[in-house]
């Protein structure tokens, strides 16, 4: 079972993880040994909660596609075991991501005293800007 949080799991076998060649610059040992990760996770046929299924779905994240499945790729180390484990943990984090629940915004006045001394300070800034003018000859 992996583990999301105290009171949610997901059986290992919904989650499909590949490996795969890495991409990018690492020599020969990157066109010949399979170290990054790939992983599915159809959210629509797992057993995670309705609660976690809707939120998910409505997320706009790039690597949920449009038929409900969460897909990884994890080619950050050298090992094929620590992109296992990167992957699954990003997965983790993503499922968890859904059960926080953001405060409402209350909004807010600026005080009297703020207000005030935004205007004093605009109108002396206003000054000083007035003063660096051409000086008139009255001659």
């Amino acid at each position: 079972m992996f583990k999301i949080s105290n009171n949610v799991s997901i059986p290992e076998d919904e989650i499909e993880l590949n490996a795969i060649r890495a991409q990018g610059a690492g020599g020969q040992n990157v066109n010949k040994v399979s170290s990054a990760i790939h992983l599915r996770f159809d959210i629509r046929a797992s057993s995670l909660p309705e609660y976690y299924k809707e939120r998910l779905l409505m997320l706009s994240d790039s690597r949920i596609n449009v038929e409900g499945v969460i897909v990884i790729k994890a080619q950050r180390f050298r090992t094929q075991e620590k992109n296992r484990e990167d992957a699954l943990e990003r997965l983790r984090q993503l499922i968890r991501s859904v059960n926080v629940v953001k405060k409402t915004r209350k909004p807010t006045r600026p005080t009297r005293g703020s207000q005030q001394k935004r205007m004093d300070s605009k109108s002396k800034r206003g000054r000083q800007k007035g003063l660096r003018g051409k000086v008139k000859d009255f001659s």
